[in-house]
């Protein structure tokens, strides 16, 4: 099966990950002849562990494929040619219908439980984010090597030092007094980026009222909150000169009437659709800033309880829609960044669909899409 998106990652076949896709084709690439990467894989399966894994959002054919009604999926891509992935791949939806036989039939029999409850544990997240990719596996107790996540220990000091400033009011409401605070905050930063559990943080366990896995699953979508508020402000800047630079790029060679009609309709609509996303991510992250001021200034648990049980469900909103701003964010800087040449009249428009997908909401306003040649 030839999947057109596919025409897309080709052009990250030689970067890194983005929050939408995982391309651990690449990280073998990179670190195929490691031995960390050998003696600690992300899947025990050869072939998924250089297989491109992609938060997708299904198309109206694509839904009878599971039990009960989703909008996004896992897709578990297993190119046809490594080297070239515009030849397009085999694929296979987690927990689509009769999904242990499709995966036996895409990747062979050589693959354990252990390599389903990995990707089971990476569908359950919005997007794949290498700081939330790996605090999922580490608290279920799966630990690859480090070379899965991209993440360097400048990115992680920084994450702590933005967490233990966030978590500073609340240690010092809960100690009276300043004297101390940093070395408190440090440490309750640590407990929490590691998901120990202990007596330092029984007591905000018992304040808000919260059953035990009430409690360590808000705490997981609070490190979630966190590290998105973090990531967004790396790129914030970016989001507004990407969806400038949306409205205004011109593809190289000839355009027949139908792709210049689609591609001057979108260019619009999806910088509207790229800024209309950003408030509403802002929005959502208020409820949490909103909800931990009536804690940490009012002395008001209520309203952080209330976060705490929504989290799951708003940390996954959250997660969609900040990896689709952060996808679009990196994927323009890779492939249209200073230097790089336009795109032809076709990248432009797979690009331009590839983005919609990401933004796709029930009321859609994008142009109708040409038709595939």
């Amino acid at each position: 099966m030839t999947d057109r998106s596919v025409r897309n990652l080709a052009l990250l076949q030689s970067s890194a990950s983005t929050s939408r896709v995982l391309n651990l084709l690449a990280v073998w690439r990179r670190h195929g002849h490691d031995e960390a990467w050998a003696a600690n894989p992300l899947f025990r399966n050869p072939l998924l562990n250089r297989s491109l894994i992609i938060k997708h959002r299904l198309r109206r054919d694509e839904m009878d494929l599971f039990a009960s009604r989703r909008q996004v999926a896992t897709k578990v891509l297993l190119p046809i040619d490594p080297t070239d992935l515009r030849l397009g791949g085999r694929s296979v939806f987690v927990d689509q219908l009769r999904f242990a036989d499709s995966m036996k039939s895409t990747f062979g029999s050589g693959f354990t439980e252990s390599d389903l409850k990995t990707l089971r544990l990476l569908d359950e997240l919005p997007s794949l984010d290498p700081f939330l990719l790996r605090e999922q596996l580490k608290r279920h107790e799966i630990e690859p090597d480090r070379c899965y996540f991209d993440l360097t220990e400048a990115d992680l000091k920084r994450m702590f030092q933005f967490a233990r400033d966030e978590i500073t009011p609340l240690v010092t409401m809960s100690m009276g007094s300043a004297v101390g605070v940093e070395g408190h905050a440090s440490r309750l930063v640590a407990k929490i980026l590691s998901n120990a559990q202990g007596e330092e943080m029984e007591p905000l366990r018992q304040t808000l009222r919260l059953a035990h896995n009430e409690y360590a699953e808000g705490v997981f979508c609070w490190k979630g909150f966190l590290y998105y508020k973090w990531s967004l402000a790396s790129v914030m800047t970016d989001i507004r000169r990407v969806a400038e630079a949306i409205a205004t790029v011109r593809p190289m060679g000839p355009l027949d009437q139908e792709s210049r009609e689609y591609i001057g309709r979108s260019r619009e609509v999806l910088r509207r659709k790229i800024l209309r996303t950003r408030e509403t991510v802002m929005g959502t992250l208020k409820v949490y800033d909103d909800a931990y001021a009536h804690l940490t200034t009012n002395g008001r648990p209520t309203a952080f309880r209330e976060f705490l049980l929504d989290a799951p469900m708003l940390f996954t909103r959250l997660g969609d829609q900040v990896g689709a701003i952060q996808h679009i964010v990196s994927f323009w800087n890779f492939r249209f960044g200073e230097g790089k040449p336009p795109p032809s009249v076709e990248e432009l428009i797979d690009v331009f669909m590839d983005f919609e997908s990401s933004l796709a909401e029930r009321d859609t306003d994008m142009p109708a899409q040409p038709q595939a040649a």
